[in-house]
């Protein structure tokens, strides 16, 4: 029987309960439109709960926060003395019951360990999950504990929750070490219960910049809005002479120095910009002291300045013992941790079981989150090599930094080794998982130039132009991706689209049976996402260039999980209307018809016509296409792209592309303005279509 709720039990402080609900929530949203969130108890009504603020922002849920709890630990506690257990419970009852009614599942996050008082014991936790009927998951931590006392920590709990009518659903053993993961695998090899098993990651538990200023209400002097994730490894007071000081700096530093201290100041500015010293995190300025003019006049001066520099209102001591108490949180805009946990947590969990066991019924309905965790999943579960060639751009590197935290794919960095890394590390990034190739002096160069110059001496390539283009990082990283050292390409944030494909047209060419190359974008909309073809790269195609571009963005959509019904846009429907560009239109769907497509063609058709029951039904009633098109093929590019712009800016969908088509092996193009996120959807693309590739090869 599927199951429509789950229900996190964590019986310690700091086992990680909103981690593993993260990681649950992750999954759930890549199949499921509605999920709720629930707590059934928070410790007040009047403060807001840390989890359901994260859980609501995080993953856009359909809800009001006051939906997402059941009572305050004042209420609880009045119930339970006034021997009223059985009327509370069946209050929060209730609440759950409404939320399982309105929504495709429930995740439930059980009562706090540090909410249990002599009053509310953790059995308590047990009667609620008993009573929603909800799969328990129990969660232990393994922190300082002996492996007999992780042992019998996992039995009590099982037992405990088993007895009382509850179901098991997994168990995670978290904060492990090695030789306590290793001991347990093998000692529990032969427990009957599902057991996940999460190593310690000592970042997961560090301080960031976003925590200081929170618990010290400090104000940003200089803060880049994406510094505020950097992690704080130490807390270092600099009360020596700078050439004394300098010999303790290390790596992610959070220095506590007075304002006036100018010598430490400059010297950690030269730090900064040295190769030979550890980047810190950032500066903080006690007794609410600010930068001495010509100290500010110095740093506005400095080239792309990161390092953030606070002030808080206390003195020296008293901000350093403030500091040392801080808990570190997950937040929302804490992207490099959650990336980082997620990895974790991905790479440890057997996902498609816990999919199997929970109601994952087929819907309709799309979302853009949904679509996003399917490309990652997709991605991580055979992940394929990408080669980046922009280095330079730190846009590039923060993508690059999720992708591999993420475990979506691995990454090849093009540029001198000491400069990349001097660059993220400055960002305060960790790129020390990726290859990085320095595409002036490697190995690789003699043989791509002379593939190179071999493939187009034909065509009149000099061996010394040959050798002019492979300096460029975009022809070095396309003949990886041909001669099969990258499964994989994506460029553009900084060169232009003609930059980028012009290697892949010369190099790899078009795939066997497509004689044109052609782009897609995916419009994620509210509940649904759309195919739009070609946006991006062909201004006017002839009706046999059209039909190719319908295929190729049919097998797209197929490639991604989406069921193809292809809609050729004109300015009429069916026969309605006459002229050149109609005639066109009408041409390709008849090419289209004439082969054994698996999958339905309506042409030609206007935009409202493919997309809206309503007008579908008035103009070709007794269409499959009609209404509910998802592949929109455009008769030009002036259509084209200016359809897809307008529709993202009035819908406020997302926009993923352009993604090219027809290529032998995939290279992608990134729009110059891209964000981030726009970069890491494009890397997990680029690394579906490469497995794609293989798996088509290999048939």
């Amino acid at each position: 029987m599927k199951i429509k709720s789950l229900y996190i039990s964590a019986q310690e402080k700091s086992a990680g309960a909103l981690f593993v609900t993260m990681g649950m929530m992750e999954i759930l949203k890549r199949n499921l439109a509605r999920v709720a969130f629930f707590r059934p108890v928070i410790y007040s009504r009047n403060m807001e709960d840390g989890d359901i603020a994260f859980m609501l922002e995080r993953y856009s849920l359909d809800m009001e926060y006051k939906e997402c709890y059941g009572f305050d630990i004042e209420y609880v506690e009045d119930m339970i003395a006034n021997n009223k257990t059985n009327t509370l419970l069946n209050e929060l009852i209730a609440k759950f019951k409404k939320l399982e009614n309105d929504y495709d599942f429930v995740l439930v996050e059980g009562i706090r360990h540090s909410f249990l008082t002599n009053t509310i014991d953790f059995d308590l936790n047990i009667k609620i999950a008993q009573n929603f009927a909800s799969p328990i998951i129990h969660i232990v931590s393994a922190k300082d504990k002996t492996i007999a006392d992780i042992h019998d920590d996992i039995l009590i709990q099982n037992k405990n929750s088993t007895l009382q009518g509850c179901v098991h659903f997994a168990t995670f053993i978290n904060r492990l070490d090695d030789l306590q993961e290793k001991t347990l695998k093998k000692r529990l090899a032969d427990y009957p219960l599902k057991i996940y098993y999460l190593k310690e990651v000592a970042e997961l538990d560090m301080l960031s910049i976003a925590d200081v200023i929170d618990a010290l209400d400090a104000l940003p002097l200089w803060l880049h809005p994406k510094d505020s994730s950097r992690i704080v490894r130490q807390i270092k007071v600099a009360a020596l002479t700078l050439d004394n000081y300098l010999e303790y700096i290390e790596e992610d530093d959070l220095v506590v120095v007075p304002a006036d201290r100018s010598d430490i100041i400059v010297g950690l500015l030269g730090a900064l910009y040295s190769s030979t010293y550890p980047n810190i995190s950032g500066i903080i300025f006690p007794f609410g002291m600010t930068t001495h003019p010509n100290i500010k006049r110095l740093v506005d001066g400095l080239d792309k300045f990161t390092i953030p520099v606070l002030s808080v209102d206390f003195d020296t001591y008293t901000t350093a013992k403030k500091l040392s108490k801080i808990q570190a949180r997950l937040r929302v805009g804490s992207e490099r941790k959650i990336a980082l946990a997620l990895g974790l947590f991905n790479s440890n969990v057997d996902i498609p079981t816990i999919e199997n066991k929970i109601d994952t019924a087929t819907s309709n309905i799309l979302t853009p989150m949904m679509f996003e965790y399917k490309l990652f999943e997709l991605a991580r579960t055979n992940k394929k090599r990408i080669v980046l060639p922009e280095s330079s751009d730190e846009r590039i590197l923060r993508a690059a930094e999720i992708i591999l935290r993420r475990e979506i794919a691995e990454v090849i960095l093009l540029g001198k080794s000491e400069k990349v890394k001097e660059h993220y590390l400055r960002l305060g990034l960790d790129l020390s998982q990726a290859t990085i190739i320095n595409h002036r002096t490697s190995k690789l160069k003699e043989e791509f130039i002379e593939v190179f110059y071999e493939m187009r001496k034909a065509k009149g390539l000099t061996f010394q132009a040959a050798e002019d283009a492979l300096i460029n990082e975009n022809y070095f990283a396309t003949m990886m991706v041909h001669l099969g050292y990258a499964d994989g390409m994506v460029s553009g944030a900084i060169h232009s689209t003609g930059d980028t494909i012009r290697p892949a047209l010369q190099i790899i060419k078009t795939a066997p049976g497509v004689s044109i190359v052609s782009s897609v974008f995916f419009m994620c909309l509210k509940t649904q996402v759309l195919v739009y073809g070609d946006c991006a790269i062909n201004q006017n195609p002839d009706a046999k260039e059209l039909a190719l571009i319908a295929k190729s963005s049919a097998q797209t959509a197929l490639s991604f999980g989406l069921t193809p019904k292809v809609a050729l846009l004109s300015y009429s429907t069916g026969e309605s209307g006459s002229g050149v560009d109609v005639d066109k239109v009408k041409e390709a769907t008849r090419i289209l018809n004439t082969e054994s497509l698996a999958y339905d063609i309506e042409g030609p058709i206007q935009y409202d016509a493919a997309i809206n029951k309503s007008v579908a039904a008035k103009k070709l009633p007794n269409s499959k296409v009609a209404g509910v098109a998802n592949v929109l093929i455009f008769p030009d590019l002036n259509t084209g792209n200016n359809t897809y712009k307008a529709v993202q800016r009035s819908s406020d969908a997302i926009a993923i592309g352009p993604i090219l088509q027809g290529l032998n092996k995939p290279v992608n193009d990134l729009s110059r303005g891209c964000e981030i996120e726009d970069i890491v959807n494009t890397i997990a693309i680029t690394a579906i279509q490469a497995d794609q590739n293989t798996k088509e090869r290999k048939s």
